[in-house]
């Protein structure tokens, strides 16, 4: 290959990556536009987990003058990402895909399908499970005499938060399989290592989480599974070596 070939494709792989991009943003706004007309319906719905809790006559504030406009519109930005994140994974994967072995393209798919699945399913669970214990909790050990009146933007931040440290730990069993495929571990050695695992799993719950042991639980409980989950995953897609190597060990 001379230079100017060479040349010539790291440039065409330039303009499939800009157009890859534009195409993921142009999905991106168009979801985005969707959405804007519901947003203060999407920050309504979001926040119906603390206002289930609040005492009576009590209720969210605004605490700055643009946070009206400006919390609804960043909710819905956050929504659009996640909601087209299927299209932009795959403008991602039509990028990169053609460079992939067969093997790797097998492998490749189904792990991108069980993160989002995983980040979806954590994001869940945190919204219809988690808030409402946290906010309950939080209630309950309010002060006598002090109105809980939280700020929307505040509000907004603090759920967002624990979306995005949910969603990112139940990727748990695809970060270990991804690791023992890179040949980083051994599904012996994630079993090995699971007393370890568990002391991390709770010191990382209760970093990300609010301060309360319930919360705590409610994640570290479920990231224990789903790193049981990652070890028998890891075992099915291993390599032949690596698993004839840990029955031999075992």
């Amino acid at each position: 290959m001379t230079g100017a070939d060479g040349e010539g494709h790291i440039f065409d792989h330039l303009l499939e990556l800009r157009s890859r991009i534009m195409r993921g943003l142009a999905g991106l706004g168009v979801v985005l536009l969707a959405l804007l007309p519901f947003a203060n319906k999407l920050y309504a719905w979001l926040s119906a987990p603390l206002v289930a809790k609040l005492p009576e006559g009590a209720h969210l504030i605004a605490v700055e003058v643009a946070s009206p406009f400006f919390a609804p519109l960043k909710l819905a930005f956050f929504a659009a990402m996640v909601t087209s994140m299927p299209w932009l994974l795959y403008q991602a994967w039509a990028f990169v895909a053609p460079g992939l072995y067969k093997r790797e393209k097998n492998l490749a798919l189904p792990l991108l399908a069980s993160s989002l699945l995983l980040f979806y399913t954590g994001c869940a669970f945190a919204f219809y499970v988690v808030l409402p214990s946290v906010f309950g909790f939080l209630t309950m050990v309010t002060p006598e005499g002090v109105a809980m009146m939280t700020d929307i933007n505040a509000y907004l931040d603090f759920v967002l938060v624990i979306f995005l440290a949910f969603g990112l730990s139940f990727e748990l069993p695809v970060a270990l399989v991804i690791l023992v495929l890179l040949g980083w571990v051994t599904p012996a050695q994630l079993k090995e290592g699971r007393g370890y695992a568990i002391v991390g799993i709770f010191i990382l719950a209760a970093v990300i989480t609010p301060p309360d042991v319930i919360s705590q639980l409610m994640l570290a409980v479920p990231m224990c599974l789903l790193y049981e989950a990652g070890i028998v995953a890891a075992r099915m897609l291993a390599p032949r070596g690596t698993a004839a190597g840990e029955n031999g060990t075992e």
